[in-house]
């Protein structure tokens, strides 16, 4: 019988809770983002923790599906639905106070939900077709690499986003 790994079970359920979802373009399936983030940790940042890996499967469920923290909580553990919550926007709030609070959670919070804010930037500008899209993505990266300066553990995944930065500065 085959062990199944917590990354699959997070797979399994980001799969579903984003079912019927699509990325902007309208085409791809929205749940190609989260394993491309997950692949970005593991293939560019070098990192293969299984709850980490985990988490950025299900980093954007809270936020974009019927998905909640306690529900995360009890199928995959506080360290995984904390790195989840960490990189949960609170769609309560007007999104010029949202995007701040964001941003200063994220910087509070566990590393992990910094290293997967980074892949998650560093996909989002990989996926930007458009020079407008593009622009607005690189200051995000500007904004995910101000959160992340200060931390060794992400000099690695840091130094993959900016080279991409600097790739796809000249497309804009």
């Amino acid at each position: 019988m085959p062990t199944n790994y917590l990354w699959q079970e997070a797979a399994s359920f980001a799969a579903r809770a984003h079912q019927h979802q699509f990325r902007k373009d309208g085409v791809t399936p929205y749940f190609a983002h989260p394993v491309r983030v997950a692949m970005t940790i593991a293939q560019v940042f070098g990192f293969d923790d299984e709850k980490v890996l985990a988490a950025a499967l299900l980093h954007d469920t809270i936020e974009d599906t019927g998905a909640d923290y306690d529900e995360i909580l009890e199928q995959f553990g506080r360290e995984v639905a904390d790195y989840v919550a960490v990189m949960t926007k609170d769609m309560r709030l007007e999104e010029s106070k949202r995007e701040k609070a964001y941003f200063a959670q994220l910087a509070m919070g566990p590393w992990q939900g910094r290293l997967i804010k980074l892949a998650d930037t560093y996909d989002n500008l990989h996926n930007a077709q458009h020079p407008a899209t593009r622009k607005k993505q690189l200051g995000k990266v500007k904004h995910a690499l101000a959160i992340t300066a200060r931390d060794a553990r992400l000099a690695k995944a840091r130094q993959a986003l900016q080279e991409l930065a600097r790739k796809m500065a000249k497309r804009v």
